[in-house]
């Protein structure tokens, strides 16, 4: 693999013929390698951030596959005395069932299926993603970074991944340790493939009109992020 420029092959769970039984295994399986590269930690450290002197919020995760980020965040709420009310919204109707079967009773967080387009009419104070943004088309990039930059109040995150080629080549045996789904393996590669490298965001953000107002983060491991603080 070349990974001088991006990949553009689709993934595999993002067929649309791919059954129920084996997303929710897909599902647990990302699950787990986010617990092993400590995936939420860049997310709960800009909350943190965005949270000084406020003490309530409302957020809108986009992309939120089986709700594990969302489940984190309304912890991290809970320890730190934070109201908040958490949305997810994901574009997969078979994600919000997997998300309520692990729902944390008591939790404030509502999973619905649909384009986070169709949401421009809610109040959003933070808006954030997780390995999502790879999966966008330029356009549909382009489209997401502008409708976050006009509806989140205090800000909004997005939480990707770095094209690295120790990555690459690390994530297969990484992926075996944790003995996820064949198709976690393979596309958990293909996604390093198809993220980005810190000039292509910049570039990104150029084009969106937001450089000096967004700023891109390396993080470890392998993370490379994207945050707006008002």
């Amino acid at each position: 693999m070349d990974l001088s420029t991006r990949a553009t092959a689709q993934e595999q769970m993002d067929a649309e013929d791919l059954s129920p039984a084996i997303y929710a295994r897909v599902l647990a399986g990302l699950a787990r390698v986010n617990v092993a590269t400590l995936a939420a930690r860049p997310t709960v450290g800009f909350l943190a951030r965005a949270m000084q002197g406020r003490n309530a919020f409302r957020l809108l995760d986009v992309g939120y596959g089986d709700g594990d980020m969302l489940r984190t965040l309304a912890r991290w709420a809970q320890r730190h005395g934070k109201a908040c009310e958490l949305v997810g919204i994901d574009l997969n109707p078979r994600s919000e069932d997997i998300a309520r079967a692990r729902h944390p009773a008591g939790a404030p967080i509502a999973y619905r299926t649909g384009d986070y387009a169709d949401l421009v009419n809610e109040p959003w104070d933070i808006i954030v993603s997780s390995l999502v943004t790879h999966h966008m088309s330029d356009e549909q990039r382009l489209s997401f970074l502008t409708f976050m930059e006009t509806h989140a109040r205090m800000g909004w995150f997005v939480n990707d991944l770095h094209r690295h080629a120790f990555a690459y080549y690390g994530f297969p045996l990484l992926a075996r340790l944790l003995a996820v789904h064949r198709i976690v393996r393979e596309d958990g590669q293909l996604s390093i493939a198809r993220s980005f490298r810190p000039a292509e965001w910049q570039a990104m953000l150029v084009q969106a009109g937001l450089d000096g107002v967004a700023h891109v983060r390396r993080l470890f491991p392998f993370r490379l992020c994207v945050e707006r603080i008002r």
